[in-house]
C-alpha cells in the first residue's frame, strides 16, 4: 500500500518568482524582518520538504489561499490560470474530444483552431509553465552541497535532500516537456543561470528534447525506487513514463526514431508491479488514490487543495442540462464542456453497453401501500402502486425482505388506512394486510369494489435468445440497491420476454419498443449476442427494463438525456453529448469531502497508457506483432468488462486502430492533441470533426498550428525570442 501524506505548503517570498522571461533581481534581502527569505527559511530542517511540496502544489493550485487569494501570478485569473486547467484547454479543446460553450474571451478559438499570439488563455498557461520552471530552479540552487554545508545540514538530511532534488528535476522536466510539446521553441533557464534581471536565450525543440532526455536519464537512479515514494510524488516509474513519452514523440520533437527506447521504458513499467484497476470508472472517482494503476498523479483534496481549476473544473464544467450535479458529488454544474459526434462514434452504438434504457417518464394515478418493508413511510415513490388505465384499478410489485411483513393501503397521506380485517380479500378501514413468505409480491387494488389481490411472484427471462429457450426460465433475483430484479445471462441474437412463476398468466413484453412493458406485449429483440445484465423494474410508475451488454466497450461515459448528438450551436450545452467520466464520488457512491472542490486526483501517467504506447512503438518499428497485440488486449480486457469479447488479432492491429483506442481509453486526460499531432491528424490530416477550423462540418487548417504561438507579451519583453513559424 502506498503511503498517503498531506504536506503543508510553505509560502515564502523568495520562491514567488515572476513568470515572464525577464527575471527581476532576486538577490535583494528585504529590510522588513517579517518577510521570509531563503536566507532564513532553511533554518528549519523541515523546510526542505515543505518547499518541495510547493513545487508539487504548482501543478494543483494557483495561489496561497485556496481557490483565490495571494495568486502565484498577478494579473491572471486563478481559475483558468491553474496549471492543469490550462493544460486541459490546450490538449483537449482543439480536438474531437471536447467543445466548450462559454463566451469567455477567446476560449472558442481553441476548438476552432483560430488562436493568435494575443490569446489570454495561452499566455496564462505559458506563464504557469514558466512559473513552475524557475520555482524548481530556485529549489535546486538552495540545495547544493555547498549551501547545505553552510547550513550545517546533517548527513541523513543531506541524503534525503538528494532525493528531493531528483524530484524537483523531474517536475522541471515535466514542465519543459509541456513547453516542448505545446510551444516547441521556448526560453530556457536552469539553476546554473545567474539570479537577476536577464534575457533567457531561446532553445530549439530538438535541443530541448535532448535536455529533457539527459535530465531524466541522470536522475533515473537518484530518485526514489519505483513504487516506493509517497503517493503523489515522483519516483522511477514517473521518470520512465516521461522518458517513454518523449521517445514515442521523438520524431515530432527532434526528427528521431526512438521507438526502441520507448518500448524499453514501457516494459520497465510493465514489469514493475503496476496493475490495471479492474473497474475503469474507479480511476476517475474521489478515492482514486487507492489503485495500483496510476504511475504519477496530480493530487487534489476538496479541503486542502481548493481550486477552480484542476479536476474541479473538469467535473463541474461538464455538468449542465438535465444532469444532476449531486450524482457527480458537486453542488452545481457550470454548463460548459461536451464532446463531438465524431468522438462518440468511436464507441459502440450501445453507449456504455446500454442496449435498452429504462423508461421512467410516464406518470399515472397512484395510491400507496406503506408497510414494514419501508418503515411505514407514506407518500414516497417506493410505496406507490399505479393505475395505468386511470380506472381506479391499481397494481404494482413490492418486495418484502422478511416473512409475514405487514402493510396497508391508503389513497393519499392522511386518508384512512385500508386493511383486510376478515382475511377475505375485501378492504375495510383499519388493520393491515400480511404478506406470507419473504419475496416479491404482486399487489392489485380495485377501489371500485374495495378488493385486492396479493400474489407472490418469481420472475424470470426466457426466449430463444436465452440458454433455456422458450421452455425454461432464467430466474431473476431482487437487488435492493437497484430496487429491481436482476440477472446476468449469456444471450444470443433472438428474442426474450419476462414472465412470472414459470407460467404465461403474467408475462411482459415491449409492444412499442419504447422501454415500457405491458401484459402480453411483443417480444424484445436481442440484436447482438454477449454477456448481458438485465434489470426489471416492477415497482416504478410503469413496468420497464434495462439491457446492458457487458461484452462491449463500457468506457463511454456519455450523458445523453436531453442532449443532441449534433452540435448546431456551440453555446448551447444541450448540443453535443456530455461526458461524465470524472466524478467527486467514491467507488462506494459516497460524495467527496466538499461540494465545491473535489477530491478526485488526475492521472498524468497510468499503466493502460503505457500498454498502448508499447503496442504503438512495436507497430511503428515493425517489431513483434504478437507482443503488440498482447499489450493492446490487456487494455481491451478491462474495457469489455473483463472479457475477451474485445480482443483483436495481429491483422487487425493498425496505427488507425491505435489512435482510436487511445481516444477511447484516455479521453479528457490531456493526451489527445499530442496523439493527433503524432499521427498527422491534428491540423491538415484527412480526419475532420465538428467545428474544427471554425465551420460546422469541420475543415483542415494550416500545419503550423500543430504547435501554439509564443505569447506576444513575452516576445515584447525578451528580444532573444523569435515567434514560431506561421504566426
Amino acid at each position: 500500500m502506498k503511503k498517503h501524506i498531506y504536506i503543508k505548503i510553505l509560502s515564502f517570498a523568495a520562491l514567488l518568482l515572476i513568470c515572464n522571461s525577464c527575471f527581476n533581481d532576486l538577490d535583494t534581502i528585504p529590510l522588513d524582518e517579517d518577510i521570509v527569505t531563503a536566507a532564513s527559511v532553511y533554518d528549519d530542517p523541515n523546510a526542505y520538504k515543505q518547499v518541495l511540496a510547493k513545487l508539487y502544489a504548482g501543478l494543483a493550485v494557483s495561489g496561497q489561499e485556496g481557490p483565490s487569494g495571494q495568486a502565484d501570478i498577478s494579473g491572471i485569473d486563478e481559475g483558468f490560470g491553474q496549471y492543469l486547467r490550462g493544460l486541459w484547454y490546450h490538449q483537449e479543446l482543439p480536438t474531437d474530444e471536447a467543445v466548450i460553450g462559454w463566451n469567455d474571451q477567446t476560449i472558442k478559438d481553441f476548438h476552432g483552431q483560430t488562436w493568435t499570439p494575443e490569446d489570454g488563455f495561452t499566455y496564462a498557461f505559458y506563464s504557469r509553465v514558466f512559473y513552475q520552471v524557475p520555482l524548481c530552479n530556485e529549489f535546486l540552487r538552495e540545495t547544493t552541497d555547498a549551501k547545505l554545508d553552510e547550513r550545517g545540514v546533517s548527513n541523513d538530511l543531506k541524503q534525503e535532500i538528494q532525493g528531493f532534488r531528483a524530484e524537483a528535476r523531474f517536475l522541471r522536466a515535466l514542465s519543459y516537456w509541456h513547453a516542448l510539446d505545446i510551444f516547441r521553441n521556448v526560453p530556457f533557464v536552469t539553476e546554473d543561470d545567474i539570479v537577476g534581471s536577464f534575457f533567457p536565450e531561446q532553445i530549439e525543440g530538438p535541443d530541448l528534447f535532448n535536455y529533457i532526455e539527459g535530465e531524466l536519464l541522470d536522475i533515473e537512479d537518484k530518485i526514489a525506487a519505483v513504487r516506493s515514494n509517497d503517493y503523489g510524488r515522483a519516483d522511477q516509474g514517473a521518470v520512465w513514463a516521461l522518458l517513454a513519452k518523449i521517445y514515442l514523440n521523438a520524431e515530432v520533437y527532434a526528427g528521431l526514431n526512438k521507438y526502441t527506447d520507448c518500448l524499453r521504458y514501457c516494459e520497465k513499467i510493465i514489469d514493475a508491479g503496476y496493475t490495471l484497476e479492474p473497474v475503469y470508472q474507479n480511476l476517475f472517482l474521489a478515492d482514486n488514490d487507492y489503485n495500483n494503476e496510476v504511475i504519477f498523479p496530480i493530487t487534489f483534496d476538496g479541503v486542502n487543495t481548493k481550486t477552480w481549476g484542476g479536476t474541479t473544473f473538469i467535473i463541474r464544467a461538464g455538468i449542465g442540462g438535465s444532469m444532476n450535479p449531486s450524482e457527480s458529488g458537486v453542488a452545481s454544474g457550470w454548463g460548459g464542456t461536451r464532446t463531438t459526434k465524431e468522438f462518440v462514434s468511436k464507441f459502440p452504438e450501445s453507449i456504455g453497453g446500454i442496449v435498452s434504457s429504462p423508461n421512467f417518464d410516464m406518470n399515472h394515478a397512484a395510491i400507496y401501500a406503506p408497510g414494514e418493508y419501508q418503515d411505514w413511510t407514506i407518500g414516497d415513490d417506493n410505496s406507490k402502486i399505479n393505475s395505468v388505465a386511470g380506472d381506479k384499478i391499481y397494481e404494482g410489485h413490492k418486495y418484502f425482505p422478511e416473512d409475514d411483513m405487514q402493510f396497508f393501503i391508503t389513497q393519499y397521506p392522511g386518508s384512512p388506512n385500508l386493511g383486510d380485517n376478515d382475511g377475505d380479500g375485501t378492504l375495510t378501514m383499519g388493520d393491515t394486510i400480511t404478506a406470507g413468505e419473504a419475496g416479491l409480491y404482486y399487489i392489485q387494488v380495485d377501489l371500485n369494489t374495495n378488493t385486492y389481490v396479493l400474489e407472490r411472484r418469481t420472475w424470470g427471462v426466457l426466449g430463444d435468445a436465452t440458454p433455456g429457450g422458450w421452455d425454461s426460465d432464467t430466474d431473476m433475483a431482487w437487488d435492493a440497491d437497484q430496487q429491481a430484479l436482476i440477472v446476468e445471462v449469456a444471450l444470443n441474437p433472438g428474442n426474450i420476454k419476462f414472465r412470472a412463476n414459470d407460467a404465461w398468466d403474467a408475462n411482459l413484453g415491449d409492444e412499442n419498443a419504447d422501454g415500457i412493458l405491458t401484459q402480453d406485449g411483443a417480444d424484445i429483440t436481442i440484436v447482438e449476442g454477449g454477456n448481458y445484465e438485465i434489470l426489471l423494474y416492477l415497482n416504478r410508475t410503469n413496468y420497464t427494463y434495462q439491457l446492458k451488454n457487458n461484452s462491449t466497450d463500457v468506457r463511454g461515459f456519455f450523458y445523453v438525456d436531453g442532449q443532441n448528438l449534433e452540435i448546431e450551436d456551440l453555446t448551447l450545452f444541450t448540443d453535443g453529448y456530455a461526458i461524465n467520466k470524472f466524478k467527486n464520488v467514491t467507488s462506494d457512491g459516497a460524495p467527496g469531502s466538499h461540494p465545491d472542490h473535489v477530491d478526485t486526483d488526475f492521472p498524468v501517467f497510468r499503466l493502460a497508457d503505457i500498454y498502448l504506447m508499447a503496442s504503438e512503438a512495436i507497430v511503428r518499428n515493425n517489431g513483434d506483432m504478437s507482443k503488440a497485440v498482447d499489450y493492446f488486449n490487456e487494455v481491451r480486457f478491462r474495457a469489455y468488462n473483463s472479457s475477451s469479447a474485445g480482443y483483436i488479432t495481429e491483422e487487425e492491429l493498425t496505427l488507425d486502430l491505435l489512435l482510436d483506442e487511445r481516444a477511447r481509453e484516455l479521453y479528457w486526460e490531456c493526451h489527445r492533441r499530442t496523439d493527433l499531432v503524432r499521427f498527422g491528424q491534428f491540423t491538415d490530416g484527412d480526419y475532420l470533426w465538428e467545428w474544427k477550423g471554425d465551420v460546422k462540418e469541420g475543415k483542415t487548417v494550416e500545419s503550423y498550428r500543430d504547435i501554439f504561438p509564443l505569447p506576444n507579451n513575452d516576445l515584447g519583453a525578451n528580444p532573444n525570442l523569435d515567434q514560431n513559424p506561421g504566426y
